[in-house]
């Protein structure tokens, strides 16, 4: 999976580093140093994602990307550059054999109805079912997870199993003003957890507040393009 964000390149007492603005550890599932590849200023370079430790030294799931100092000579430092990063196997996958694909999909997204959740921490698996068009109930038996378990990762898992079709790139706003394409999951971040919701075709869909006319984009911690 690919993460298109912008961040700030930095020298470091551990060399040239970027930050992440998302928690590595929701999304993949992978400890310790990991393995990458980011694309800055149109080079592909081969990168190192070094976790980050609390006060109290309990890892997080927060991560920078390590630049190799010789990728980093040309680079201008303390400013904003535009990051895509791809961290391969990088998503969980589901153990069910799926009688869907992309070209045969649980169902063609050309309406939406909103799904209120039963209960909190249930907002991911509520956007999976709003896009699949199935419950909460019949959703939460594939994705495996129950309240305030839906990460992204988790999500897309699902979207594929059901041949939703998305985009490979996660892009991240984090609350900067952004077009927003018809249909896609969003994030905002909530505490120490994300809400997700459904952006189709101008409106918003909320399980916790029923369908919006309008949002403030200032929350919007980033989104995911699905393709209908």
């Amino acid at each position: 999976m690919r993460y298109f964000f912008e961040s700030v390149v930095e020298k470091k007492e551990k060399g040239v580093m970027i930050r992440i603005p998302f928690n590595v550890w929701e999304v993949c599932k992978q400890r310790d140093i990991i393995q990458a590849e980011v694309i800055l200023d149109n080079k592909i370079i081969e990168c190192e994602l070094l976790p980050l430790e609390n006060e109290k030294s309990t890892f997080q799931g927060n991560y920078e990307i390590h630049i190799p100092d010789g990728d980093a000579v040309n680079v201008e430092l303390g400013v904003t550059h535009k990051i895509l990063l791809h961290i391969t196997g990088s998503l969980i996958r589901m153990d069910q054999n799926s009688p869907y694909s992309f070209e045969n999909p649980v169902r063609k997204i050309d309406s939406m109805q909103v799904i209120i959740q039963p209960e909190d921490g249930l907002c991911g698996q509520a956007c999976v079912a709003m896009l699949a068009g199935l419950t909460i109930a019949e959703v939460i038996t594939v994705m495996d997870c129950r309240e305030w378990q839906a990460t992204m990762g988790r999500m897309i898992s699902a979207l594929n199993y059901y041949g939703i079709d998305h985009s490979d790139v996660i892009n991240y706003t984090e609350g900067r003003n952004a077009v927003l394409p018809k249909c896609c999951i969003m994030m905002e971040k909530m505490g120490r957890y994300c809400h997700y919701l459904i952006h189709f075709d101008g409106k918003y869909y909320d399980s916790n507040l029923g369908v919006l006319e309008e949002y403030d984009m200032s929350k919007l911690l980033g989104y995911l393009e699905i393709k209908c």
